[in-house]
């Protein structure tokens, strides 16, 4: 029986996941904004191992027995999972998606980010003061676009270190990771450059132009990023989970001393059950 695929989250669903998480973090205030989340669940979906909700979780949300953060209620709970799950299988279908030759392509795998620079910059002065309210002092410069999906997604590849690494003997695997893995990093780094073009166009036709917020090159390293996403999920498919290597301890030798410790001949001990 072929199951009827789930709905792509809209603007309002999107809305109703920050809520959570806003409240969320009144119990543990490291809590991340929904643009983690979402570079954390691109990791996690195109990694190598295959990993249960109730791991990866209690990771990025600190959720679990032993986790100082919690959910609010079981309904609480169920509305967080039922909007997380239907963004992992849109991600999953638009990474697995064969036919996606441009990322403008609807089909593509497109993240949620925000451009908080561009929001800022089309704010009058007094608007942007009252929204920074100090917190551009207290927390450095306001996060380059898709910088904090970067993080997200490098903080689960750092979580599960064992599962990064390709086999040493495929030359073209290690090179193609290494490559992957590098252009997100790269995303994770600032954007010092000159402010040349802006991440959206009008929210409207014939709207009024928002303004530059980022570099030219900024814009190139997320394009790179995203096809990076494609590669490592193709890679870690065509590799299949890792095997976990099985140690046998050596038998003695029928003449051996016994290993307990007993004086006798192995064949003359525990070498006769």
């Amino acid at each position: 029986m072929t199951s009827t695929p789930l709905s792509p989250l809209q603007p309002e669903d999107f809305d109703a996941l920050d809520l959570i998480l806003e409240d969320l973090r009144e119990r543990y205030d490291e809590t991340p904004q929904w643009e983690f989340c979402e570079g954390f669940m691109a990791a996690v979906i195109c990694g190598r191992k295959p990993i249960a909700p109730e791991e990866y979780l209690s990771v990025l949300l600190d959720i679990g027995e032993d986790g100082e953060g919690s959910f609010a209620d079981e309904a609480q709970k169920e509305a967080f999972m039922a909007l997380w799950n239907r963004r992992w299988d849109e991600v999953t279908a638009a990474l697995d998606a064969e036919d996606v030759r441009n990322l403008s392509d609807e089909k593509a795998y497109s993240p949620e980010v925000l451009d908080v620079r561009g929001m800022m910059l089309s704010l009058s002065p007094e608007e942007r003061a009252e929204a920074l309210q100090g917190e551009e002092e207290e927390d450095g410069p306001l996060p380059a676009f898709g910088q904090v999906w970067a993080l997200g997604f490098m903080f689960a590849v750092e979580s599960w270190p064992e599962e990064w690494v390709a086999p040493a003997k495929d030359k073209e695997a290690v090179k193609a990771l290494d490559a992957g893995l590098e252009a997100i990093v790269a995303l994770t780094e600032d954007d010092t450059g000159p402010a040349e073009v802006s991440a959206y166009g009008p929210d409207e036709e014939g709207g009024e132009e928002p303004p530059p917020s980022m570099s030219m090159a900024r814009m190139e390293a997320f394009g790179e990023a995203l096809w990076a996403v494609y590669d490592l999920r193709a890679l870690w498919r065509s590799i299949g989970p890792r095997v976990e290597t099985v140690r046998v301890e050596a038998t003695p030798g029928r003449n051996d001393p016994c290993p307990c410790g007993s004086g006798k001949k192995y064949k003359k001990c525990h070498g006769m059950t």
